[in-house]
C-alpha cells in the first residue's frame, strides 16, 4: 500500500498543468469518483489495524498535494487573464446624505435656545375639546376664533372638538397636571380654516412658551425675549414690545426685532420700517391661571408664541409659505444641518 502511494507521488511530481483543460482531466484522474485516490481509500480497509495510522497520513498528505497542484493551476490561469479595468481597491462613491426639512432646523434651533435657560418640551394632541382649545384661556362663548371660518371643527356635538388652532392647549394640559414653577415650550403643528397662498396657510407651525412662578414680571418676559433674539438672530438684534391684545394675556405685546439685512436702515424685506414682527406675548391672564388651578394671587407668568414658518422666513428668505408642504426635492436640498 505504501509503494502505491509513493509510486502516485513520483508521477504528480513532474506533472505541470498549463491550463484549466489540463486541471480538469488531472481532477478526473487523481480525485474524481473513480479516480486513483478513490481506489487507495478503498484498499485502505484492508491494511492491518498497527499500519492504518502511517498509511493513513500518506495517503492525507497525498490527498494534500493533488488539491495543491490543482489550486496552483487556478491561480496560474487567472494570472493569465487580462487586467479588469475595475481598480476593486478603489473607494466607492460616497451617497449623499438627506437633509432635515428648514422647518425642523428651526423648530430645533428655537428648542436648543430656550433649553438652555431651563424651558422644557410638552407636547399634546392635535384634536383638542373646547375647554382646553378655547374657555380654559379665557375666550368667550362668543369670541369670533370660534367660528367655523377660522377653526376646522370636528363634530359640534362632541364637546366642541376640533383642530387645535394653537398650541396654547398644550399648555393648559401642562398647567392642569404640574404645580409651579413650571418652565416649558410647546411646539407644534396648528390648523386655522384660512384660504391657502404665498401669504397663509390652513396649517402651520408654532412654538409656544409659558413660564410661571411667583412673582414674575413683564421685565423677566421682556428678558426672556431680548436673550432669545440675540442667540437668534446676532447679537446686535434689538426688540420692541408694541401693545397687543390676547384673551389669554393681560397686558399683551407684539414683538418686533430690528431687520438683521439693514440693521434697522430700512429696506424691502422690512418695508423700510427697519422692524420685523416675530412674536407675541403678555402675562398669564388670572382667569386662566384660575381655571387651571393655579392661584392667581400667589403666583402669576407670562407667555409667548411664535409661528415656525415666520422665523424660518426670516432666516432663510423664503417668501411663500406654500412651499415647505410641498416637498419639492429641488427646494428641500437646499437646506443642511
Amino acid at each position: 500500500m505504501r509503494e502505491r502511494i509513493e509510486q502516485v507521488q513520483r508521477e504528480i511530481s513532474g506533472i505541470v498543468i498549463t491550463d484549466n483543460t489540463e486541471a480538469e482531466s488531472f481532477r478526473i484522474k487523481y480525485l474524481g469518483a473513480k479516480g486513483v485516490l478513490k481506489s487507495l481509500y478503498q484498499d485502505f480497509k484492508t491494511v492491518p489495524n498497527e499500519e492504518k495510522k502511517v498509511i493513513g497520513q500518506h495517503l492525507n498528505e497525498l490527498k494534500q498535494q493533488l488539491e495543491n497542484l490543482i489550486e496552483a493551476a487556478k491561480l496560474n490561469e487567472q494570472a493569465k487573464q487580462p487586467k479588469s479595468l475595475l481598480d476593486l481597491t478603489r473607494p466607492g462613491r460616497s451617497t449623499s446624505l438627506g437633509s432635515l426639512h428648514p422647518l425642523t432646523l428651526v423648530r430645533n434651533e428655537i428648542t436648543s435656545i430656550f433649553s438652555t435657560i431651563g424651558f422644557s418640551v410638552s407636547e399634546g394632541p392635535e384634536i383638542e375639546d373646547d375647554w382646553h382649545n378655547f374657555s380654559a384661556l379665557n375666550f368667550p362663548p362668543d369670541h369670533p376664533a370660534r367660528d367655523m371660518q377660522d377653526t376646522f371643527f370636528i363634530d359640534s356635538s362632541i364637546d366642541g372638538l376640533s383642530l387645535r388652532t394653537h398650541t396654547s392647549s398644550v399648555q393648559v394640559r401642562v398647567m392642569e397636571t404640574q404645580k409651579p414653577p413650571i418652565r416649558t415650550i410647546s411646539p407644534g403643528r396648528v390648523y386655522r380654516n384660512e384660504a391657502i397662498s404665498a401669504r397663509a396657510h390652513c396649517f402651520f407651525h408654532q412654538i409656544e412658551g409659558l413660564y410661571i412662578d411667583k412673582n414674575v414680571s413683564f421685565a423677566d418676559l421682556k428678558q426672556t425675549i431680548d436673550f432669545f433674539a440675540k442667540s437668534f438672530f446676532g447679537s446686535s438684534a434689538k426688540i420692541r414690545l408694541r401693545p397687543s391684545y390676547f384673551p389669554f394675556t393681560e397686558p399683551s405685546a407684539e414683538v418686533d426685532v430690528s431687520c438683521s439685512l439693514c440693521q434697522g436702515d430700512g429696506c424691502n424685506v422690512c418695508k423700510y420700517t427697519g422692524w420685523l414682527e416675530i412674536l407675541g406675548c403678555g402675562m398669564v391672564d388670572p382667569n386662566v391661571l384660575d381655571a387651571c388651578g393655579i392661584d392667581s394671587k400667589e403666583y402669576s407668568g407670562f407667555a409667548f408664541g411664535m409661528g415656525v414658518e415666520r422665523i424660518a422666513q426670516l432666516k432663510y428668505r423664503v417668501n411663500d409659505l406654500r412651499l415647505y408642504s410641498e416637498n419639492d426635492v429641488r427646494f428641500l436640498t437646499q437646506f443642511h444641518f
